[in-house]
């Protein structure tokens, strides 16, 4: 949008030269998107306590919970707002990278949205029904494949995923990759949505994952970068960093509001949103594998459930009586019940998510 407008001007005036380079419209993005949140995050957090709209604390949840009653919810429109506007400025809107991305975490949002308004506002226990909800994601991930299917820019490599740590090893799914595409966007968007249990858990980790898939983008999108660490090249792929920087950026700036003790926290409108467009960041970039590393903890927070929730239905199927692996479900309430402080399980998965991040950058060079 702007930046057809700005690269116009690089005759008459020297510095919009910079305009072109990717790595400046990407910093621009993150500083922008941060300078949202900040902005906007109190003017939010304000409607948000006028019209009563706060969290419904679930009465099986650690007792210590039950004070973060009424903080105020939906606070993802923080972040929407602050990720849309400087991609929307400073990316190139005719890109379909970015038109897919955007498609994505839109789509996601409003889903995110709906339930947040029925639980929250309509008083529904459950908010939007699961299946409905399963149903959103499923066929968010249908288009995007049928997207992807038509895109010149991926038609020799559009059923294939590549392979970490192995140098030009791609797996081809075949007639299987629309239902991988539909595994990822929903098996991320719903950890990300289960991860955000604690202040500035999720949001934290969110800034991890996109910073890293900002540098994924960039050298994706570059010929002799990918050439060198012997990457899968994707022209165009570069546009990409702008709207992972702007995601970076628009988390951190809404962990000022978020961390402990949160005076907003994201609801389903952020966690949904952000969690597909992480996502379809990783399949986009045919790093679909790479996800499990980069979002290492949001996986592992996914399988504790998965794992609770198995053993329960086991153990009550051959003794009459349900059993439970952890003290609860995600990994972070487990720890809560062992009685560690808050900030030190969202600081200590933050580090863990650091290092995973580190690890996944090495995967380039460890070939």
């Amino acid at each position: 949008m702007l930046i057809e407008f700005l690269t116009t001007l690089k005759d008459s005036f020297s510095f919009f030269n910079l305009f072109q380079y990717i790595t400046f419209r990407s910093g621009l993005s993150a500083i922008i998107a941060l300078l949202i949140s900040f902005i906007i995050g109190p003017w939010v957090i304000h409607i948000l306590h006028k019209n009563q709209i706060g969290e419904e604390i679930r009465l099986s949840g650690p007792e210590t919970h039950m004070k973060k009653r009424g903080t105020p919810t939906m606070g993802g429109v923080i972040i929407l707002t602050a990720v849309l506007l400087p991609t929307l400025l400073f990316s190139k809107i005719n890109s379909p990278f970015i038109q897919i991305i955007l498609f994505a975490t839109i789509w996601m949002g409003f889903i995110g949205f709906l339930d947040d308004y029925l639980k929250i506002i309509k008083k529904l226990k459950k908010g939007l029904i699961a299946r409905y909800k399963m149903a959103g994601q499923i066929t968010l991930g249908c288009i995007i494949s049928y997207w992807i299917f038509q895109l010149p820019e991926y038609s020799i490599i559009s059923t294939k995923t590549t392979v970490p740590f192995l140098k030009n090893v791609e797996i081809d799914l075949g007639l299987l990759y629309p239902l991988m595409v539909i595994i990822v966007i929903t098996g991320t968007s719903n950890a990300v949505n289960l991860t955000d249990g604690l202040d500035g858990l999720a949001a934290g980790l969110l800034a991890i994952c996109f910073t890293v898939f900002s540098a994924v983008a960039y050298i994706s999108g570059r010929i002799d970068f990918s050439n060198y660490l012997n990457i899968l090249y994707l022209p165009g792929a570069g546009e990409l960093a702008i709207f992972s920087s702007a995601m970076a950026g628009a988390c951190i700036g809404y962990l000022w509001y978020n961390s402990h003790p949160a005076e907003v926290f994201m609801g389903d409108t952020g966690s949904l949103s952000s969690g597909a467009a992480l996502g379809t960041l990783a399949i986009l970039l045919k790093k679909e594998l790479l996800l499990f590393i980069i979002g290492g903890v949001f996986v592992w927070e996914a399988l504790t459930v998965i794992i609770q929730v198995s053993y329960f239905r086991l153990t009550k199927m051959s003794t009459g009586e349900g059993k439970r692996f952890f003290k609860m479900a995600p990994i972070h309430h487990h720890f809560e019940l062992s009685e560690w402080p808050e900030t030190k399980i969202v600081i200590r998965f933050w580090i863990i998510g650091l290092l995973l991040a580190l690890l996944s950058l090495t995967t380039f060079k460890v070939r």
